[in-house]
């Protein structure tokens, strides 16, 4: 019998994401220079939405035009000017036709005119000037056009359309990541998360979501809601049994963390939980504060976050990096509804607490008691102090905004449906090449799928094989001689808090062949095990 791999055992612990990092090194090892490396351990999509970014740089040259028409140097040009720019833009869409994207920066400056009545110099100017990139960000929470037409797509994606729950303000950042390191600072700095509070997380969850809350700055005290529901075929459904949700009851509890389609398992949660939810939150812990990371969501057809049944209570998180493929643009926003838990709770600060936050805001009005909390993140987020500097580059929110204008004229959502289509046909080669049939959940998003080997093992291999796996490797052992034999690299599902013997596979980044062969040889590898298994017994 092979004996466990010690570095293997060394690693167990630290983050999947560290130790992806090592079953790639292995996976490159000399001996395998032959076999193309299988990475499915990231989900990085290997697809990119192609018309909005041919929009973005037609608008590029347009702007440079512009900037030429005011100063034009040589190398040097001047600053967009604002007068008569909704006019010239349309002789140079006259002008230039064949431009890729110029059709589609037409009618996206012509959904800001007719469908959102912007007045059409300071919509253009808008876009312009910040393409350009030749100012700060003003206001620097959000360009105010940008902002109004992004909040049509986070209403129309993560809402379902649903308007009941109000306006939301939002604030652009540099991913969902940046959204994380924010919320967390400003929930602290304002002692509405003080060290060593209590918190939920909804688990399996994104790893970050845990490590953070453990820091020594934190030391946050976690509550786990698990998905450890069951189907009659002894498969994980993904769901929240009642009893994990009835944890919400307690009023110490004072956030809730959860990724919605979740991560790795990318299964939404089922419509009678969140009813669930916002019952026990409405009448039993009203002050919950609540963030949801919806980045998934837009995968699922009539997708609803929990900023639309408990919008008080709610900040989502959503990231344009996966359904758009713009992972390397850092492209994320943070919404807060207008009306919000975060703004009451820090009014019935006590005093102290709520004058030492005016001496930390002082600086940047003269009511900061006054100050919004999303306002104080953006301010967190340079130290107060450089708040003149803060908010995402211009160039950024701009293309932020073109893609989001793209989603809302996609009327019959072809894009969305051919993001679905890549998935599902993923993850059906990787069930075949696992000689298994798919299991068919209601809610998933097929972003992922988490297979739990224990599960698999106890229901396609003869009793014993299951035990003797268990007491002589750990799921790590797996992990690296599926790298080291076969150059595949998949994420343990330990460090998500997804059952001890879960792995992780990214249906978003390989080509579709590769997922035939990925089943296929995580068969073989456990058939290894197997014949290890019997050999022992002889």
């Amino acid at each position: 019998m092979d004996q466990p791999n010690k570095e293997s055992r060394q690693l167990e612990e630290i983050s999947p994401f560290e130790l992806k990092d090592k079953l790639i090194d292995l996976a490159k090892g000399k001996m395998r220079m032959t076999r193309t490396m299988l990475d499915a351990g990231r989900g990085n999509p290997n697809w990119t939405c192609a018309a909005p970014r041919e929009a973005f740089f037609a608008l590029g040259q347009f702007a440079v035009t512009e900037s030429r028409r005011v100063w034009n140097e040589g190398d040097l040009a001047g600053m967009p000017s604002r007068i008569g720019m909704a006019e010239r833009f349309d002789k140079y869409v006259k002008e230039n036709q064949q431009v890729p994207g110029i059709q589609l920066l037409e009618e996206i400056i012509h959904y800001g005119m007719k469908i959102k009545r912007f007045d059409p110099d300071k919509w253009v100017y808008e876009l312009v000037d910040g393409i350009i990139g030749d100012n700060y960000p003003t206001p620097d929470r959000m360009l105010v056009r940008t902002e109004q037409v992004v909040h049509d797509f986070i209403l129309k994606e993560l809402c379902d359309q649903e308007t009941s729950c109000g306006t939301f303000d939002l604030f652009a950042v540099e991913g969902a990541t940046a959204a994380m390191c924010y919320i967390f600072e400003t929930l602290y700095k304002n002692h509405l998360l003080p060290k060593g509070a209590k918190i939920a997380v909804m688990v399996p969850i994104f790893p970050p979501y845990l490590e953070i809350p453990e820091l020594p700055n934190n030391n946050y005290e976690l509550v786990k809601i698990e998905a450890s529901e069951i189907d009659e075929e002894g498969h994980h459904t993904w769901q929240y049994p009642d009893e994990e949700l009835e944890k919400l009851k307690d009023k110490d509890i004072k956030a809730l963390f959860l990724v919605n389609p979740s991560n790795p398992p990318s299964v939404s949660i089922k419509k009678e939980s969140i009813e669930k939810i916002i019952r026990i939150v409405k009448e039993d812990n009203p002050n919950l504060m609540i963030i949801s990371d919806d980045v998934y969501g837009t995968f699922i057809d009539g997708f609803r976050s929990l900023m639309v049944g408990l919008p008080f209570n709610t900040i989502g998180v959503y990231s344009f990096s996966k359904y758009f493929g713009v992972t390397g643009w850092r492209l994320g926003t943070i919404a807060i509804n207008e009306t919000n838990v975060f703004d009451q709770l820090i009014k019935e600060l006590p005093e102290e607490k709520r004058n030492d936050l005016n001496k930390r805001y002082s600086s940047l009005t003269r009511n900061p008691e006054n100050l919004k909390f999303i306002d104080r993140m953006v301010a967190d987020s340079r130290d107060v102090a450089m708040n003149h500097t803060a908010g995402l580059s211009t160039p950024q929110q701009v293309q932020m905004a073109i893609f989001s204008v793209f989603a809302m004229l996609d009327t019959n959502n072809e894009y969305k449906q051919k993001t679905k289509d890549i998935l599902q046909r993923r993850m059906n080669l990787l069930y075949e090449g696992l000689d298994l049939p798919k299991n068919n959940l209601p809610n998933a998003a097929d972003y992922y799928t988490e297979i739990d080997l224990e599960i698999w093992c106890n229901l396609h291999y003869e009793e014993g094989f299951t035990d003797y796996l268990k007491n002589n490797y750990k799921p790590v052992d797996i992990l690296y001689r599926l790298a080291e034999k076969s150059s595949i690299v998949l994420l343990s599902g330990k460090g998500f808090l997804a059952p001890t013997w879960s792995i992780r596979v990214s249906l978003a980044n390989l080509n579709d062949e590769a997922y035939s062969r990925i089943g296929q040889e995580l068969i073989n590898v456990l058939d290894e095990y197997v014949v290890e298994w019997k050999k022992g017994k002889e």
